[in-house]
This record gives C-alpha cells, structure tokens and sequence, in this order.
C-alpha cells in the first residue's frame, strides 16, 4: 500500500485552507497542458551521467522560480494574451515599454540568497513568444526593442554573483509566431518552427557558459516526436553535458514537475508554485501565502523525497512585490538556524503525519518539526499524558531516542519514550520558533515514523465493553 500522503491533506491538517482555494485559478490555464508526462529516454549518456549531475540539486532543496516578460506590464498575470484576446499587433506595443531597470536581477538573486534558496530559473521566453535575450532568429527580443538590453545575460550573471545555479525556462508553446499554431496541420509550417525552436534553445545553451537546468514548459501544440524532441535533447547534453532538463518537453527527461501541488513520484521530482495566486506579476491579487504555508509546503516536499521550486513575479520596472520580499525574508530566516533540518534532510522520514507535526531525518537525527504549537491543554488537569507541560508527542517513533534540543537555539528538551509514544516534555508554552518549531531527536539508528504502526502494539483494556 502507497501511504503518501497528498498535499491537499497535509494543508488541510498544516494550515487549515483547502488546496483548491488557491490552485484552481491558475491550475484553470493550463487545463489542456500534461504537467507530468514522460516518455522514452533515448539518451544513454544521460541515464549514464544523471546521479552526477543531479547531487548538486538534490543537496539544494529549494529554488525560486522567475515569471517575468512583456505581460508584466499589463499586470494581469501572465496568460493575459491568451486569456483575454488581446490582438498581437497591440499586444507587440508592448516591447516599447517594457524598460526594466538596470540591476534588478541582482535583487532577484539577493533575495534568492537572503531566503535560503539554491537555484533559480528564470522565463528566457514565455507563452507570449519574446525573448528576453538578444537572439539572431527574432527582432521580437529584449535586445533589440524595449530595454535593449541581453536581460538573459544580466540574470545569468547576476545569479552567478551570488553562488546560485542557473535555470531557464522555455516555452515550445508559442502564441507569437506565426506558424506558432499552424504547425499542427501544416508541415512545412511545422518544419520552420520547430527549426526555430531548436535554434532559440541552441542560443540559450551556446552563449552564456554553464547553464545548470533547462526547464522546458508546454508541448502544445504538437507531440514530441513532431518536436523532434529526443533530437533536441541530444543537442541540449551535446551543448551542456552537465546541465538537467525536466519532463515537460514530451520526455521523461531528469526529474518530473508536479504544479501547484506535492505530488511524489518514484524518480526525481519538484513541486513548483506561486506565492499569490498567478504565476506572472498581477497587481492587484492580495492572497499571499504566509511564511508558515511557505515552510511547510517546503517540509513537505523534503518530506516526500522531492525539491520546491517557490515563484516570484516581478513588476515590469523588475521590482519584486513588498509582500513576496517580507514572506521570502521570513523564510530565509528560519532557514538559518534550521536549515539542517532542510538541505541535509533525506526523505521519506515519515508514512504519516501527526496533528500537528512533520518530519525529516538525516543519518541518526529525527527533526520533528510543530507547525501548530501544543501548547497547554485543559486535558493535561485528567491526563498525565500530557505532563510536565507543554508536551509534543509523536506516536510510532521506529528507532530509541538518545537525547532532543530545540534545533534553533540548542536548548534540551526532556523526553520519555515507550514501544508507542516519544514524549517530548516540560517544553513552554509559546512556541520558541517561528514560523515553525524543529526538535531534534538523536536516535540510536535511522528514525521512521508511522503512528499506524503502533495499533497491534498498543495495550488495550477492554474499558466500557460488555460481556
């Protein structure tokens, strides 16, 4: 039996919202786009290469995601084209005020920094078909229109300066060019726009050193045999030997990409989502995730064996939103004193979950992490269970428990534990972390926890039974 436990049900335990009050906006626009297909590998070199060249990405954990193009301008998020059928030529209009400010990649990066993430990828192209580096196979680029400017290049560079790995992200899926959709039907329509296709993906991997991730998106609206796709990948590792590519080009590719939702695979695999709820930048959209939804989702994933990649959607001058800094700085905090219990983490600590608790593990350490603080209970007056006050307690512990501290400030926690219970005790009565509480346990063996596993050793007493 498969006892992954599923985001919905997590949040509805973690942070008391439904998982459809925000994802089903944004999960609306891309209703016709597979987000987790896979197909054949056909490249031996990299099933050969791949432990390789993803250590780095499974020691990092956590990454943030760019959506940045012409639709920040408008401010409607970024399938305004589409979604509200603007017509291309006014929507092109757009290029001419699209004049970001110089150095707002390296406040991107800085903020990657400051809150602890690891890798960041940035939208080279979008659905809306510009190019935010200076291509030779369009004008319709950041180069030669708007800003003038490679901002590719000042991204790549900027991440660099920090100690970042560098992602991009691009679009098959193309609503600008002219044989965009007429390729489906037409051949040779199909034959120059995927010619140009492997071309942009030609430049983006030839002209600004080592690239870390390529993040494919949409394969709409052709297959990926008519992408040539196992051609483009073999292009993409004959460029980038070192670089990693996801799933959303028609193959199965290094890792899988569940949107808006944890959803573990076997393989490799990152959950990706937005902090409000679009992707692109929309001024007006209030619904902010809190640092706590943020840390959690973050746990989970570490959790489930998986990595988070965290958006943020940046203004046309390039300025990211005030709330999106405040959330990303208050994760960045917790991060630095517990931030073992993240990066050094290994999944799969736990086949459940308890009221109010989530776990990692890294070699003998338990980290039980409280995200709703049991503080004093009225059920501690009739229940030794529940004393000295406060206690945390976690059924199901499978390894001896050797001694516990608060992971933030190293304080020792009392603890009693039994073939059932691991009692952590005489802990006060607010929380001493935020947005979240780690306890570290040191155990005499690698700890799991599964509180299911304690029903055929739980000492039953028949009490109110009859006969």
């Amino acid at each position: 039996m498969d006892n992954r436990v599923g985001r919905r049900d997590f949040l509805s335990r973690a942070t008391g919202v439904a998982a459809l009050s925000f994802g089903a906006p944004a999960l609306a626009q891309e209703h016709a786009a597979p987000q987790t297909i896979g197909g054949p590998t056909l490249l031996p070199y990299q099933e050969h290469t791949r432990a390789d060249r993803m250590r780095w990405w499974h020691e990092a954990k956590f990454g943030m995601f760019i959506h940045w193009g012409l639709y920040s301008v408008i401010g409607h998020q970024e399938w305004v084209l589409e979604s509200e059928g603007i017509p291309i030529p006014q929507y092109e209009r757009l290029a001419r005020h699209f004049n970001p400010k110089r150095g707002c990649a390296r406040d991107w990066a800085r903020l990657a920094k400051r809150a602890g993430q690891k890798y960041v990828v940035l939208t080279a192209k979008h659905h809306e078909g510009f190019c935010l580096w200076d291509s030779k196979l369009t004008n319709y680029n950041a180069a030669k229109q708007g800003p003038r400017r490679d901002l590719v290049r000042e991204f790549v560079e900027a991440a660099r300066a920090e100690g970042l790995k560098v992602g991009l992200y691009y679009s098959l899926m193309d609503w600008h060019h002219p044989d965009g959709e007429t390729c489906a039907t037409d051949p040779a329509a199909r034959e120059r726009f995927v010619a140009y296709t492997h071309g942009l993906i030609r430049e983006l991997l030839t002209n600004y050193g080592t690239i870390d991730i390529l993040w494919y998106d949409v394969t709409l609206p052709l297959t990926p045999q008519q992408w040539r796709a196992d051609e483009m990948n073999a292009m993409v590792f004959d460029l980038q030997p070192q670089i990693i590519v996801n799933n959303r080009n028609g193959l199965a590719g290094d890792f899988s990409t569940p949107e808006h939702k944890v959803a573990a695979d076997k393989r490799a695999w990152e959950t990706c989502e937005t902090m409000n709820l679009g992707w692109g930048y929309q001024r007006t959209d209030d619904e902010w995730k809190s640092p706590k939804r943020i840390v959690n989702d973050l746990t989970l994933c570490v959790q489930q064996g998986g990595n988070y990649l965290l958006n943020i959607g940046p203004d046309a001058a390039g300025d990211v939103p005030a709330e999106s800094v405040r959330v990303l700085e208050a994760v960045g905090g917790w991060l630095k004193t517990n931030g073992a219990a993240i990066y050094g983490a290994r999944g799969r600590a736990a086949d459940a979950f308890g009221n109010y608790t989530n776990f990692t593990a890294s070699g003998n350490t338990l980290y039980v992490h409280v995200y709703f603080w049991p503080s004093k209970t009225r059920a501690a007056a009739w229940l030794d269970f529940f004393g000295p006050e406060t206690v945390v307690a976690v059924g199901g512990v499978r390894a001896r428990a050797l001694s516990a501290r608060l992971l933030g400030t190293g304080q020792p926690v009392h603890f009693t534990q039994d073939a059932v219970s691991l009692r952590l005790t005489g802990l006060p009565e607010v929380a001493p972390d935020a947005p979240t509480t780690v306890i570290a346990v040191e155990c005499d063996g690698p700890a799991f926890v599964d509180h299911h596993l304690i029903r055929p050793e739980w000492q039953r007493y028949g009490v109110g039974t009859v006969g």
